[in-house]
Formats: C-alpha cells, structure tokens, sequence
C-alpha cells in the first residue's frame, strides 16, 4: 500500500468485496495514508451476489459498507453485479438505487456480461441510471458506459485470452486516452482503474504520459537486454509453456518505438525446459 501511495492519488479497495474487514484494520489504513489520498471501495458481494440488489434483504450489509467508507472518507462504493445478474432484473436494480440511503455516497454500479451490451437494454439502462444518479462503469475497450452523473469510473481488466493476463502496450495507453477524454467535464470527475496483473505498471506508466506526454521505458534497456531483463524475474527451469504463461501477455521493447509482446518472441522456440534467462535468449536469436 506504501508503494501505491506514493505513486498514486486513488487505490480501489477490492478485498471489501470478499469479506468484511475490522474497523481497527480500516482505521489503520486511513492514518496511514498521506493526506488527501484518496480510496475508492468495492461493495461486498453479498450485496450484488447473494441478495442481488433486492432492498429488503441488502440494509445490513449496505451499512456495513457506509461505515467502511465513512472510516476511510471514500466518496466512491463501486457495485459489480455477477455474469448471471441479467436485465431481467431491472425492477430490483431500480428500486434499489431510488430508496436505498446512500446519504453522501457516490454509487457507480459494473455490469457484467453481453445481455447488458443490446441496443434495447442499453436503452433502458441509460433511463433508469439518469433517474436514479448512477454512474455506469465499463471496460471503454469493450463498451462505453450509457450514462454517467457527476463521476465517469472505468474499469480496465485488459485485452488478453486470460481475463487480467495483459500489459497494454503504449498505442493502447494513448487509444485510453482519447475514449476517457470526452468525459472530463468541469463538473464531472474521471476515475481511471486498471485492473490487470500489471495494474501498477500500467497505471504508473498511464499518469506519466497524461504529465509529460511521453511514455517511460519499460525496463531502461532495449532490445534483447529488455528481454533478459523481465526474463529474468522469475526461478527457473521453466518449460516453454510456463514461459508463455508467465510472459506471453508482457510487453517488451525491441527498439525505443517498437514495443512487442512476448508470446511473438516465444512462440516459436523448441518446447523443452530451459535452465535460465540466457538459454532462452540464445534461443530467442535462433529462431
């Protein structure tokens, strides 16, 4: 949490999703952080997965959450609902955003699965969300959200096979940009969360280039010294199926502008176990 914290100025908090933590344990990281940081808190899924939004059953756990923010003074609870929480429950999705006593809080509600992705259900999301004051969040690289009130909050897991088993290459970070920039508005805050196995890098990577309209470099080195450098973070031996699980979905840059992945790098190598980082780039050369 220190290294985010000194890097960052927002951290969304997901483990609330799981379980419930300790009013001392939230107290704890509210004193330790620096001032004006801020955090953003992942509902519990017992609201969205086991009474799934339906009022009468969610009051206790919805306090449960309010107290949680209130300790870390979190202005955002971010609401996932599950792949099996289809339109069909849009009565429950309204009732609960129109009375629920949110007092404060900014409610930003993730639907999950291509039933929310229809022409006609965006259509009645978009009504429902402008009458309740709900923002809508999404991945923009899938879809963009239908409506959003005084905040715009996405989401990005990323573009690999694997859902969360990506690094987005730089043409990525500035394509993020230009979808995310007709949402900043005077009035309106834009939340940008990366939610990916290289989340730290990513975002890092993301805010410099917003600061200094470059991108840094991924490791300081270029070309087969990049390489080395990321294959060398991990024991071996490894197969060449571990290393395309462990390194396939990264990025690595052959030349200052030429940024590739590395399952293109891999792909071809002879399938055997390599005893280390070198074996492999002797291989690399090879092929």
């Amino acid at each position: 949490m220190k290294r985010y914290q000194e890097t960052f100025q927002l951290v969304e908090l997901n483990n609330t999703f799981y379980q419930y933590p300790k009013d001392s344990a939230v107290e704890k990281c509210r004193r330790e952080a620096p001032e004006g940081f801020e955090f953003a808190v992942k509902a519990n899924q017992e609201i969205s997965h086991t009474y799934r939004l339906k009022l009468d059953l969610v009051a206790e756990a919805f306090n449960r959450m309010k107290g949680i923010c209130q300790i870390l003074q979190a202005r955002v609870l971010l609401i996932q609902t599950p792949g099996s929480f289809t339109p069909d429950h849009f009565g429950d999705v309204y009732e609960f955003f129109k009375r629920v006593e949110r007092e404060d809080l900014t409610l930003v509600w993730e639907t999950r699965g291509i039933q929310w992705e229809k022409a006609e259900v965006q259509d009645e999301l978009r009504k429902i969300l402008g009458e309740v004051g709900v923002s809508h969040v999404t991945d923009p690289f899938r879809i963009m959200p239908v409506y959003t009130g005084c905040v715009a909050y996405f989401r990005l897991h990323g573009l690999g096979r694997r859902m969360y088993y990506y690094q987005y290459t730089n043409r990525e970070l500035e394509e993020l940009y230009d979808k995310i920039k007709p949402f900043d508005y005077s009035d309106r805050e834009v939340y940008v969360l990366f939610n990916n196995l290289s989340m730290f890098e990513d975002a890092k990577r993301f805010v410099y280039s917003l600061d200094r309209g470059e991108f840094p470099s991924l490791t300081g080195l270029v070309g087969l010294d990049s390489v080395k450098a990321v294959l060398e973070r991990t024991p071996y031996p490894l197969t060449k199926s571990m290393l395309m699980k462990k390194f396939g979905w990264r990025i690595v840059e052959l030349e200052e502008d030429k940024q590739v992945r590395f399952e293109d790098l891999l792909k071809n190598l002879p399938s055997k176990r390599y005893k280390n980082a070198e074996e492999v780039i002797e291989q690399i050369k090879r092929v």
